[in-house]
């Protein structure tokens, strides 16, 4: 089983990003995908979670009407888009695959800052 992320990256307050999680080796539209964060001395934190079918979604608070969860089953990916940014939005990035088992990636880091 392989999570790989992409998509992270330095960008200014008030920008734009949008990771990717690339999934193999799972029966990916079966699975719930979820984004987690953690910032340097802090815990990994949830940031939002897609079930299968995309039948509903859920985001943390501090992140509700800017970053938007997303999955393409036909291509075993699943996305956050993030918008306007935030320093405070600067951590890794992981992605999370669970059903029966519970699989993680390796992160991407996204830095905002000025």
């Amino acid at each position: 089983v392989q999570l790989v992320e992409s998509g992270g990256g330095l960008v200014q307050p008030g920008g734009s990003l949008r990771l990717s999680c690339a999934a193999s080796g799972i029966t990916f539209s079966s699975y719930a995908m979820s984004w987690y964060r953690q910032a340097p001395g802090k815990e990994r934190e949830l940031v939002a979670v897609i079930y299968s079918g995309s039948v509903s979604t859920h985001y943390a608070d501090p992140v509700k009407g800017r970053f938007t969860i997303s999955r393409d089953d036909a291509k075993n990916t699943v996305y956050l888009q993030m918008n306007s940014l935030k320093i405070e939005d600067t951590a890794m990035y992981y992605c999370n695959a669970v059903l029966w088992n519970t699989y993680w990636g390796q992160g991407t880091q996204v830095t905002v800052s000025s």
